[in-house]
């Protein structure tokens, strides 16, 4: 027996020594190498992110762009502490839980859990959810000032949107999803591919405790960052354009708003807005997601008569003088009458007086008895009234011409059953602009790669069409110039202090999918205007559209629409130094920004000064080094001027808008976190104090409590609302 045993013992020896020669010899078990295994072990491998790419505006205002965010994770193993004097885990899970809680928005109970938790399941670290990622600067630094053992960040990046609600509908929303930065909504998702970088990757020796070796044999593969875009849109237009916006949503609340400014002789789009829209820094309960300005087809009303005026004169049947009898009008018996927005009309009048009134039966004779619906049908496709514009944004549709019947025929040519979209007009409009030359729609100027300093992509204007002569082009903007001037005139209330102005109001009734009809009662229209100005040689082209205002009792729809319109075209056609072509004095000043850099500070500011122009020194230097806006920029009286000297201190910048603070911010290159929308109410580094380039700015802002008063004055009688129990007529306007 003992023998038996001897041979086992001895079989299993050898068997056991055989193994262990076999394994040290080979380096391997169960063809697994042991040292690519404990390599792996002992290595750790990070990625490196990517940047995102920059998306600009046409000058170079960073519009969204990477900020980096930091991520809170706490170390609970014991023997990452090699001397209890400096414990590097988390000692006192309590304790710990108890300081955190009120900077995480936690309870200390699920703190403690997470820690315990993790302790129990013998892990090196955890994190704190939701509440632990995306943390400021600010955040960390109150963390960190805390002191806590064991309490650690890592670094991650955030898309960040320096304007706020500003174009965000075009800009568009990135988010993470898998660890990777995304493009959602607009441009981020339109250029998604050029914007996203390709992640590198860093690997080292590391011991136990997650510490690099002395030798760690360091792999590093850089990261590729995305390309940066910039768009066509125009910083200084686009305020302008949702300030004024603004301002009409907080007194009329309505329930859409929509605006369009273009160059019509390229087709750049220099600012579009929608309202409701979002903050894609603070997303909340985002009301309406779409771009409303080439996603949400309407029925237009009579701005489509711009259209059906130059198919007729085109065509050589538009005879302005001309005579018909306006009020109603009934093609044959089967089909119901159509009916001018004055019932009753104003008797027998010329087509010209027609079109200033905008009167429905002249659109109507024009395209049944003038030119024919056949031909008119021609004109709708050539203006591609059939078909999206093809503009670089995501989302676009196309509205539908309603076309089949005869009230339907008639019913196009001022703007009711066919629906389009803001940008089908647009683009239709450039060819009235433009001398006859219809031109795509474009927000994309190009897509440029840092690395190689060359442009990736470039947009160049396209024709796309040419639906109408110069000389048709040429006598539609006169008799658009009209609408504006005449004392018959719907548009007076658009008129430009300083340029001609050809345009053309609309006033749409809004279907009622209850009754089959219309919405009826004086607020329940969509009110706009299109219009470009110079006249004679339109270098803007702008469309407004405010859909369902709510007006006090002597309140017309023009007047939302005209406080729009007026202020952003007549302002954005000085800052873009056209020249005034009214007889009278320009009442808005634009200033060229003279060379300050080196000069003395009380010198520079006092020459500013007395252009007119709003200073504020930053610092108490002796000599300016630097000044916002560029010099040789061309800048509005009113605009603020931001001079730094040689010792920068933070200004009292309570009551700045978001744009004058991120000029600032920019300038200084600040790393700044901005909290609400409006105006600044605290900023959290104190007037006065000296500030360096990097360093962290918190800025509060808050909406007025006041609502914005208009004061324009309606100086048309354009609506007159159907009486109760009359026939819907087929138009307001």
């Amino acid at each position: 027996m003992s023998a038996v045993l001897m041979l086992l013992f001895v079989a299993m020896f050898l068997t056991l020594s055989g193994r262990f020669l076999y394994i040290q010899g080979t380096g391997e078990v169960s063809g697994v190498s042991l040292k690519e295994l404990a390599d792996k072990r002992r290595t750790n491998t990070y990625e490196l992110q990517a940047k995102r790419g920059t998306i600009y505006d046409r000058n170079g205002m960073a519009l969204a762009q990477d900020r980096t965010v930091y991520r809170v994770y706490a170390i609970v193993r014991e023997d990452y502490t090699t001397n209890p004097e400096e414990p590097r885990h988390v000692e006192n899970p309590h304790r710990t839980a108890e300081m955190l809680a009120p900077l995480l928005n936690m309870d200390v109970t699920e703190i403690v859990s997470k820690i315990e938790t993790a302790k129990a399941n013998d892990l090196f670290q955890v994190e704190f959810g939701t509440n632990g990622k995306n943390l400021s600067q600010e955040k960390k630094d109150e963390i960190d000032a805390l002191d806590l053992p064991g309490i650690e960040f890592m670094e991650d990046k955030k898309r960040f949107y320096p304007n706020g609600v500003f174009a965000s509908q075009v800009i568009g929303l990135a988010q993470k999803k898998e660890g990777v930065i995304k493009g959602v909504t607009g441009i981020e998702q339109q250029l998604n591919d050029y914007l996203t970088g390709e992640n590198g990757v860093i690997s080292y020796k590391r011991d136990k405790y997650n510490v690099k070796l002395l030798n760690p044999e360091e792999v590093v593969t850089e990261a590729d960052d995305g390309e940066d875009v910039y768009l066509t849109i125009d910083q200084k237009i686009q305020t302008l354009l949702e300030d004024s916006m603004s301002q009409v949503a907080e007194q009329y609340e309505p329930e859409r708003m929509t605006a369009v400014v273009m160059n019509p002789k390229t087709g750049e789009v220099l600012a579009m807005s929608n309202r409701p829209s979002y903050n894609p820094n603070q997303l909340g309960e985002v009301e309406n997601w779409y771009n409303d300005a080439i996603s949400t087809p309407f029925e237009p009303g009579s701005t489509m008569k711009i259209f059906t005026l130059a198919a007729a004169i085109e065509e050589g049947v538009y005879q302005p003088n001309d005579t018909y009898a306006s009020g109603s009008y009934r093609i044959d018996d089967r089909n119901r009458p159509i009916r001018d927005h004055r019932r009753g009309g104003w008797g027998t009048i010329t087509y010209e007086e027609g079109i200033q009134r905008s009167s429905n039966v002249a659109a109507a004779k024009l395209v049944w008895e003038k030119m024919g619906p056949d031909t008119f049908r021609n004109y709708l496709n050539d203006f591609h009234f059939n078909q999206p514009t093809g503009i670089d944004l995501p989302g676009e549709q196309a509205g539908t011409i309603l076309y089949n019947w005869p009230i339907e025929k008639i019913t196009t040519s001022f703007g009711q059953g066919t629906t389009l979209t803001p940008i089908q007009q647009m683009m239709a409009a450039t060819a009235i602009a433009n001398d006859g030359k219809m031109v795509r729609p474009y927000v994309i100027s190009k897509v440029y790669n840092q690395e190689s300093g060359k442009n990736m992509t470039e947009t160049e204007p396209e024709v796309v069409g040419n639906p109408i002569s110069p000389s048709t082009a040429n006598q539609v903007r006169n008799v658009l110039e009209t609408v504006v001037t005449s004392e018959n005139g719907t548009g007076k209330v658009y008129k430009l202090n300083d340029y001609t102005l050809a345009g053309k109001t609309g006033t749409a009734q809004i279907p009622d999918p209850e009754s089959g009809g219309y919405l009826t009662g004086d607020d329940n229209y969509i009110f706009s205007f299109l219009g470009m100005a110079p006249k004679n040689n339109p270098e803007l082209l702008m469309y407004v559209s405010v859909k369902q205002p709510k007006l006090s009792e002597n309140e017309l729809g023009s007047e939302p629409v005209s406080f729009i319109f007026k202020n952003v075209m007549e302002n954005s056609l000085h800052y873009l130094n056209i020249r005034p072509d009214k007889q009278e004095n320009s009442k808005v000043e634009t200033i060229v920004i003279p060379n300050m850099v080196g000069q003395e500070t009380k010198q520079a500011q006092k020459r500013l000064e007395d252009y007119g122009l709003n200073v504020t020194t930053i610092g108490d230097g002796t000599k300016v080094t630097n000044i916002h806006p560029n010099v040789g920029e061309r800048v509005l009286s009113n605009e603020r001027i931001l001079l730094i000297t040689d010792k920068p201190a933070m200004p009292d910048i309570i009551g700045w808008s978001l744009r004058d603070v991120m000029k600032f911010s920019s300038l200084l290159d600040l790393d700044i976190e901005v909290i609400g929308n409006g105006y600044v109410v605290k900023q959290h580094v104190e007037p006065g104090t000296y500030i360096n380039e990097g360093d962290y700015l918190v800025v509060e802002f808050a909406k007025p409590n006041q609502e914005s008063e208009s004061t324009q004055e309606d100086e048309s009688n354009e609506l007159d609302p159907p009486s109760e129990g009359d026939e819907p007529s087929d138009s307001l306007e």
